[in-house]
């Protein structure tokens, strides 16, 4: 049986790995992006001079031939599904008899005046990073970012890691506010002025200006009339599943491939994974789409079941992420609302520096635990998670707050001072009863275990 895999980031490269695991079934790995897989989540780092890209690799050249994975490079611009057939943008073809799409997601355009002007891009692919990187060689001496998520920021740092100035347009009253909660919102918005990013709110792209004849951007109008010179404009307004090829075929879409909890199209022997890839019946606290590193590998180590006739549901548990803020590491784990219903009580305590905040919520009926908002502080992953799926009663957190902390050893601690807010909250006298640690932290999951 010959499984063909279209894409080659963290869903379909894993998807390709479990499978050959579970059986000796041909796979083709296709990509137009590059050769081999590498780290998406690593490209800043690349441009920062921390890494080459060889280093953003896991596997070296000669893993894919040694595991019977073959690559290929190339665009599929159709999907034959009535005769499981591959058109490319060249006239060649493959058949297959399973197909897995993991194509992944594109920048957002939203029909901007200019913005397919030369020195305008997003930050996604590794051709992005070239485009950037070549413009870098030529002098940026002003660069504008639209656009306030993730890959935003992250542009930001980079560009400033070479003191570029940057201007950054965010539509919102605060940085993240969609995502984040006020205060945490106002740290992060804070933080990004104090690195010297131009940060401007409530503030949209209209259009983007080029040089004649060059046909290169050279200036952008805000939505209030604001003229700025640059050389470079970032486009991170978002992403979108990149499945513009599947649009004219039998494989039924909405925002992404819409697939089942088996991750199955309509279509018999294709499925979706990744960023692409929309869940027709998302589990309690998850979105139908959801580009995140982990889902993405969580997808490929289940559709390599279901190819394989193994039935295993889609399953990417208590919702969780991680980022960081220019030094600012962020944490959230389980359910925090930036608009919580009623029932939702929070406990927030910030570090008289406003670089470190703790938040919990428990749902004030029952008095059990629902999530953590955590801004540079570490909780463990597992305890967090443990005391989110048993519902755990607030009180119990708290006093054993201390088994969490992921923070390393001498670094100051902070749960003390969050059972206080608590106490005045509640009028309450608790006390943190155990200590912190690793060893702590494994005698508690080991007794959920036994």
């Amino acid at each position: 049986m010959h499984i063909a895999i279209i894409g080659n980031g963290i869903s379909g490269i894993t998807a390709a790995r479990n499978i050959r695991k579970l059986s000796d079934h041909k796979i083709t790995v296709i990509s137009a992006e590059s050769d081999y897989f590498f780290s998406r989540t690593a490209l800043m780092y690349i441009y920062m001079g921390h890494m080459r890209l060889e280093d953003t690799q896991p596997y070296e050249d000669w893993f894919w031939k040694k595991n019977r994975i073959d690559l290929k490079n190339g665009y599929v611009e159709k999907v034959n599904t009535q005769d499981k057939e591959l058109i490319f943008y060249d006239g060649e073809s493959i058949a297959y008899d399973k197909l897995i799409i993991a194509c992944g997601s594109k920048p957002n355009k939203f029909g901007w005046p200019g913005q397919d002007l030369d020195g305008v891009h997003g930050l996604y692919s590794l051709q992005d990073l070239e485009a950037l990187e070549r413009h870098s060689i030529g002098g940026i001496n002003q660069a504008v970012i639209v656009g306030g998520g993730l890959i935003g920021l992250e542009l930001a740092e980079m560009l400033h890691s070479r003191h570029i100035p940057v201007t950054f347009l965010v539509r919102e009253t605060n940085y993240w506010n969609a995502v984040l909660p006020k205060e945490e919102s106002d740290m992060v918005t804070r933080h990004i002025r104090e690195n010297g990013i131009d940060l401007q709110l409530e503030t949209e792209l209209k259009e983007i200006w080029g040089k004649k004849g060059v046909e290169k951007a050279e200036l952008i109008v805000t939505s209030s009339g604001e003229k700025i010179k640059c050389d470079y404009v970032g486009l991170t307004a978002g992403v979108s599943p990149n499945i513009d090829f599947l649009r004219f075929g039998d494989i039924e879409l909405g925002k992404g491939v819409l697939v089942n909890e088996f991750l199955e199209t309509n279509v018999p022997d294709v499925y979706a994974i990744g960023d692409c890839a929309q869940l027709q019946n998302p589990r309690s606290g998850r979105r139908p789409i959801e580009a995140v590193w982990y889902t993405g590998r969580m997808m490929g180590e289940t559709v390599a079941y279901n190819v394989c006739g193994k039935k295993v549901e889609y399953d990417p548990g208590i919702w969780f992420n991680s980022a960081k803020f220019f030094e600012i590491e962020y944490q959230v784990y389980g359910t925090v609302l930036t608009n919580p219903p009623e029932h939702h009580k929070s406990i927030y305590w910030e570090h008289s520096d406003g670089r470190k905040s703790i938040r919990l919520i428990y749902d004030k009926n029952t008095s059990s635990i629902i999530g953590f908002n955590l801004m540079g502080v570490r909780y463990r992953h597992e305890v967090c998670e443990k005391w989110i799926k048993e519902g755990t009663h607030v009180e119990e957190v708290l006093q054993t707050l201390g088994i969490a902390n992921f923070d390393p050893e001498f670094y100051k601690e902070y749960e003390q001072e969050v059972i206080d807010i608590y106490n005045a909250q509640t009028g309450n006298n608790l006390e943190l009863k155990k200590r912190r640690g690793l060893r702590s932290a494994l005698e508690f999951l080991k007794k959920t275990i036994a």
